[in-house]
């Protein structure tokens, strides 16, 4: 056979290829069905629990045993997914009903994670059993092959709740996100049943049973008004706050407890909330709060702040929703597989999907039903006939050398070959005509059912399945019984499941937090040659002057609300606000420099330490190894930007020198081989900060600029090369890009 070679474009092949896995993603992994409200892993988790037996009233079993199961059998994408699954559906923090009774750690609401698959152990709640598993047997879903097509898996479970809408949904596929908050059951089953009364009520008139969401850690849904909005189109932000409640503690001073927390602050988030409030005390934002702990447990979320006597409560609050998650966005976006592909659906579309899909299982359901009361009823008539006729059948039975024989006797009325006692039974024999179910039933009939007492029986059993044959040609027929029919099964949810809501909600003013002011004090900024920095008061300063100005670097007089721009040798300037530097004792520590902004001890080092204001209306002159010079106006580093490029360097370059000069001023530039240059400052010409510079020197090729000297007034300075004094004022004023006077040891 000659190879045959086929041609095609590769970007084709890849978009092909993109796609198919896309949509594997999205339908296969990340996204819900609508009909059931369940991703395939959860589907196949649950349905495996309900093939091993393990129902909500018998014992529990290893978790290790349900996710090996599950791989084994249905979804071969790795235990871990698996567990993680079957952990969340047993978190009643994170559902609104809880589809798996977990035993053993199954996690905490502040983040803790569930322990290993091998220690805990789950089985099936009563409400999966009953409402999301109870008709598997009776048909009234497809099953198809699965991953490797040794097994059968239903393709959607047979759910009698809308728990897309009760239990939420969330994840991420491949260019598409569905996030789905958690509503009260009761409120659902209300209108499920209203919808199935009137099918024209629109998702804004669904709202007077679904009020909004609700969610399992409670809170308060603050934006009502928009909720019609955001279930219209399947789209939008829910703003939530938590529940701050208000006690009395001793000697006149009050305490906030949070007793509610919003459903986005679920597990780490709680621990970055009270890191939050101690930075809020900290930064001073607040004097108010004195302590702060977290009293929460199992029976649920209790986070104390103690304050002190007088404080303003109610701006307290108002600074915790504005300042930390105790408010918080939660993002709506109802993203399904609805018919087989991904929609964006609204409320009225969601339970329109699942009502059509209750209908359907239902009607599966009763036409099972139906054949076999229509297959119990041809039997049991069959058995009544036999009943008045038994001795005939005797007979025949007594006369016949087969069972085949018997059988074609009952049911055709074939009688040749069959001994009887007389010709009149014979032409009885011929007019039989059972069908052959009916002919089995009375072969396979015992002899105990000819005692009156059992034909009674048989005979009230009849006229159940007739009755029973009515009802459900009645359900299957007619529109109103069927709906009746399933309304009154979801009035038994409702009854045995359902619970009072536990979210608010209310059309809350946007919180308007009045800030104070924070009052101007001098203060002294101290770093050190380590780079650690604090800041201590003026008085605390003058006191200790000469071990301040000794042990530190840099000593600058500034505002507590002022900033100070560092300038390292990579050309970069860092800007961190003084009142977030620590303020505290003369003989503390302080804090290095790398935790308050993006400065990094390890690539850089600190050349130059401003308080902004103090070169704002200034001039600042660069210098940098390779002998490039510029002046920068002090206003361009005056940005919002926590680091910028000061100025920009050649490669292998780094600035030596950052000064604020005085216009007459004088500068040395002094190389490592011992050339001296001195020339006027103001021959150095301005520049943007983005800006290399011009030359300052002219150096040989292996020399580069090692000090850099200002002589800025009246004096003689000196300095020493290779100890050699050099009084750099008497050094002859050259020009900027010359090579300067060379020492001679």
């Amino acid at each position: 056979m000659e190879e045959q070679i086929i041609r095609a474009e590769y970007s084709d092949i890849m978009q092909k290829s993109y796609i198919d896995y896309a949509m594997s993603v999205i339908i296969s992994r990340a996204l819900p069905d609508v009909r059931d409200g369940l991703k395939p892993v959860q589907r196949r988790t649950l349905y495996d629990m309900y093939e091993l037996g393990i129902r909500y009233d018998r014992p529990y079993r290893k978790c290790a045993r349900i996710v090996g199961d599950t791989m084994g059998k249905y979804h071969p994408h790795g235990d871990s997914s698996i567990y993680e699954a079957l952990v969340v559906m047993a978190q009643e923090f994170k559902k609104g009903m809880p589809l798996v009774d977990g035993h053993g750690n199954f996690g905490s609401i502040e983040g803790d994670g569930a322990a290993a698959m091998r220690y805990t152990e789950a089985r099936l709640q009563k409400v999966t059993q009953e409402a999301f598993l109870g008709d598997l047997d009776k048909d009234v879903v497809d099953f198809g092959p699965n991953f490797d097509e040794t097994e059968k898996e239903p393709l959607v479970l047979p759910v009698r709740i809308p728990n897309l809408l009760v239990n939420g949904a969330d994840g991420i596929a491949v260019g598409m996100v569905t996030s789905i908050p958690p509503h009260n059951l009761c409120e659902v089953i209300d209108g499920v049943r209203a919808m199935i009364r009137n099918n024209q009520l629109t998702s804004e008139e669904l709202m007077q049973y679904i009020k909004g969401p609700d969610f399992p850690t409670g809170g308060i849904v603050v934006n009502q008004d928009e909720l019609a909005e955001i279930y219209r189109t399947g789209q939008g932000k829910i703003r939530i706050r938590g529940r701050v409640e208000t006690e009395q503690a001793k000697g006149g001073k009050e305490r906030l407890v949070i007793t509610e927390i919003p459903y986005t602050m679920l597990g780490a988030n709680i621990g970055k909330f009270l890191n939050d409030v101690a930075a809020l005390v900290e930064s001073k934002k607040t004097t108010d709060i004195v302590d702060i702990s977290n009293q929460s447990s199992k029976e649920g979320i209790r986070i104390v702040l103690e304050l002190r006597k007088g404080a303003d409560t109610q701006q307290l609050k108002n600074l915790l929703y504005k300042k930390t998650r105790l408010e918080d966005t939660f993002g709506v976006n109802m993203l399904a597989v609805a018919d087989g592909r991904p929609e964006t659906l609204s409320l009225r579309q969601i339970l329109e999907h699942h009502i059509d899909f209750l209908f359907e299982v239902t009607t599966r359901k009763y036409q099972n039903l139906l054949t076999k009361e229509q297959q119990k009823k041809e039997v049991q008539e069959g058995l009544i006939r036999a009943c008045d006729v038994i001795d005939l059948i005797i007979e025949i039975l007594r006369g016949s050398k087969s069972r085949e024989q018997v059988k074609e006797c009952l049911v055709n009325g074939v009688t040749e070959g069959i001994r009887f006692k007389s010709d009149r039974s014979r032409k009885q024999a011929a007019k039989l005509h059972f069908t052959e179910v009916q002919a089995n039933a009375i072969l396979d009939m015992r002899l105990y059912k000819l005692i009156g007492l059992e034909i009674e029986v048989l005979m009230k059993e009849h006229e159940a399945t007739l009755a029973n044959i009515a009802r459900y040609t009645d359900i299957l027929n007619n529109y109103e019984s069927m709906s009746g029919v399933i309304i009154k099964e979801l009035d038994s949810y409702k009854k045995e499941f359902g619970r009072p809501r536990r979210t608010t909600l209310e059309n809350a003013e946007e919180i308007i937090l009045e800030e104070k002011k924070m009052e101007e004090v001098p203060v002294v900024f101290l770093m050190d040659r380590f780079g650690y920095v604090r800041t201590v008061e003026e008085p605390v300063y003058e006191k200790n002057r000469q071990a301040a100005d000794s042990e530190n670097r840099f000593v600058l007089h500034c505002l507590n609300t002022d900033r100070i721009c560092v300038f390292t040798d990579t050309g970069r300037q860092h800007l961190l606000r003084v009142q977030d530097v620590p303020h505290g004792k003369f003989r503390d520590k302080g804090t290095p420099l790398d935790n308050l902004c993006n400065y990094n001890s390890s690539e850089e080092s600190f050349i130059a330490v401003y308080p902004l204001n103090d070169i704002r209306d200034t001039v600042l002159t660069f210098v940098t190894v390779s002998g490039m010079t510029k002046q920068v106006e002090g206003s361009e580093f005056d940005v919002s930007k926590r680091t910028i490029a000061a100025t920009k360097l050649l490669e292998g370059d780094r600035v030596l020198e950052i000064h604020s000069a005085a216009e007459n001023a004088h500068i040395v530039l002094a190389t490592a081989a011992g050339y001296f240059l001195r020339f006027p400052v103001s021959e150095i010409p301005f520049k943007k900060k983005g800006a290399v510079g011009v030359r300052g020197m002219k150096l040989n090729a292996s020399d580069t600029v090692e000090h850099v000297y200002w002589l800025e007034g009246d004096g003689c300075p000196e300095v020493s090369y290779k100890e050699k004094s050099v009084a750099i004022n008497k050094l002859r004023i050259g020009s900027r890009d010359s090579k300067g006077t060379k020492v001679r040891l």
